[in-house]
């Protein structure tokens, strides 16, 4: 029997306290700026494309597509891959893949969410649809 992966509890602080609350919830939030319109993830309240302090916390349905991947191979976790999957909603987020055939995966998928539990809040991966 294979013993499950043990992630580690992710590290809140006032800024993203609701978002890792949302988390465990199942839900997956973003934040977008009301001023210049753009989505942005990590959530922070300080929107990275125009300054402005104007950002609002959206909710995405958890479904996207892979940007880009990279394999490891060697770790002594033994191999995972990471990558960057661009959401329905617009923003892009750097994550793992799991729950696959990691030589399966290939840009342009379609990916969906999938939380892994910690000690803490749940953490969000994707795996293909």
């Amino acid at each position: 029997m294979t013993e499950a992966k043990k992630y580690p509890a992710p590290v809140e602080n006032p800024e993203t306290t609701h978002f890792w609350q949302a988390a465990r919830e199942g839900k997956l939030l973003f934040r977008r700026c009301t001023k210049c319109k753009e989505p942005h993830y990590f959530p922070r309240s300080i929107c990275p494309f125009c300054d402005s302090g104007e950002t609002v916390w959206e909710e995405s349905k958890g479904e996207g597509t892979i940007y880009s991947y990279s394999l490891m191979r060697k770790s002594p976790t033994g191999p995972y891959a990471i990558g960057y999957v661009t959401l329905d909603e617009g923003p892009s987020l750097l994550t793992n893949f799991v729950d696959t055939e990691l030589t399966a995966l290939k840009i342009g998928q379609r990916v969906k969410l999938v939380w892994k539990p910690t000690d803490g809040a749940p953490l969000p991966f994707f795996t293909p649809k």
